[in-house]
């Protein structure tokens, strides 16, 4: 199995850092169900800005931590 960290970016232009083991199902989630992250149900719709994949849960959830850490602008910085 596989794992992933995510950044979605919300109508109001926020980031939302996540991880799961499903990225399709996990975004549509936030798009569309009562399951979404609370943060993002508020902000809908949300759009898929980057993934990295990893081989465990440790490595993805290490991963998320150093993400949310960062600023803005170097979350952007992954993807442009």
């Amino acid at each position: 199995m596989s794992y992933f960290v995510y950044i979605l970016e919300c109508s109001d232009n926020s980031f939302y850092v996540g991880c799961t083991n499903n990225i399709e199902k996990r975004v549509k989630q936030h798009n569309q169900s009562k399951w979404g992250a609370h943060y993002t149900k508020t902000r809908r719709p949300v759009i898929l800005k980057y993934s990295e994949q990893f081989k465990t849960l440790i490595e993805a959830r290490r991963r998320e931590a150093e993400i949310k850490g960062w600023r803005r602008e170097k979350k952007e910085s992954l993807w442009k």
